[in-house]
């Protein structure tokens, strides 16, 4: 008999994503199908989301830590971001129409500690070789660092594999990690040679960034922003900036990929207290989301002007009190 094929479509260039991945796979072979395979495609957010039917061709099909698809095939759905769902309808669909296991819950700050717990809660699984994945995944995802200078520094292997998942080329790297988190420390991942040769140039990189956003930033005691277009940088490290102008409250930046323009905000985990906006909400209006202390939008590749025009605005809004 064929062996069961598992699709497991996952928040690409994220470490909470990738975590998620490993931690829904292996709770998959250990409590439904030992003999389970599993395929894995990364998911982006971009201008115009969709999901398309050849997404959906596993036995068995998951969704985690990404956007909520009414697809027919879907199985499993995890997701924590106030904006999981791409429409009204498709909220609608989630509350009434449910053909498979799908969990939603925007309280948990990391994906793979909600997945974690339902499965403890729900199926009664817990495998403790998980239990140090599961503990970064909530750190880095819910931004529970010390300070600013833990965040930049890199120190741990979970924060080192987080530059490299989030920065490699394409998804052939982020989902060998994925493989080796199901079986392996985090500290035996990144000792691996080729995720050390991997990690090497890109904590360079990193550190030349902390250089070119210091250039590029109009800081003013609430707000930093920045624009990265020109210098061709595709993603950094989102604690440079309060690591750089700690008194700030807000970031917002602009900047580019292969496949969209990008305008990242966030909020300082650092001045909390002075948090005022739920960041999700101004960006769903623009067509992104994420969560109340962090958010995006995707512009279509080339729509620097409108990217720029939102994030202007954005910072205004941010400015007010």
């Amino acid at each position: 008999m064929p062996r069961k094929q598992v699709r497991v479509l996952y928040h690409d260039h994220c470490f909470d994503g990738s975590a998620s991945a490993a931690f829904f796979s292996q709770f998959y072979q250990d409590h439904v199908d030992r003999d389970a395979e599993f395929r894995y495609t990364g998911m982006a957010h971009t201008a115009n989301q969709c999901f398309e039917d050849r997404l959906f061709d596993g036995d068995e099909n998951a969704i985690v830590d990404f956007k909520y698809s009414p697809h027919p095939n879907l199985t499993w759905w995890f997701d924590h971001h106030q904006s999981a769902f791409l429409s009204p309808a498709d909220a609608e669909h989630f509350r009434t129409q449910r053909n498979g296991n799908y969990f939603f819950d925007p309280a948990f700050k990391s994906c793979t500690l909600f997945i974690a717990t339902v499965a403890r809660e729900k199926f009664g699984y817990h495998n403790p070789s998980l239990d140090n994945l599961v503990k970064w995944a909530d750190i880095i995802d819910g931004a529970q660092y010390n300070s600013a200078e833990e965040a930049v520094a890199l120190g741990a292997a979970a924060m080192k594999l987080t530059l490299v998942i989030e920065s490699s080329n394409g998804s052939d790297v982020v989902q060998r990690i994925i493989g080796h988190m199901r079986s392996k420390p985090l500290d035996e991942i990144i000792a691996l040679p080729e995720i050390d040769a991997l990690f090497r140039p890109l904590h360079q990189r990193h550190l030349s960034n902390i250089d070119v956003i210091r250039k590029r930033s109009n800081a003013d005691g609430r707000v930093v922003y920045f624009d990265l277009v020109e210098d061709g940088i595709e993603g950094y490290n989102k604690f440079i900036p309060y690591y750089l102008f700690p008194e700030n409250i807000y970031t917002v930046s602009v900047s580019t990929s292969s496949f969209r323009t990008k305008v990242s905000v966030g909020s300082s985990p650092w001045q909390a207290s002075r948090v005022t906006h739920n960041l999700a909400s101004i960006c769903e209006r623009y067509g992104g989301g994420g969560h109340p202390k962090v958010g995006a939008i995707s512009f279509p590749i080339g729509d620097v002007d409108n990217a720029r025009r939102a994030a202007r605005e954005i910072v205004q809004e941010l400015q007010s009190a």
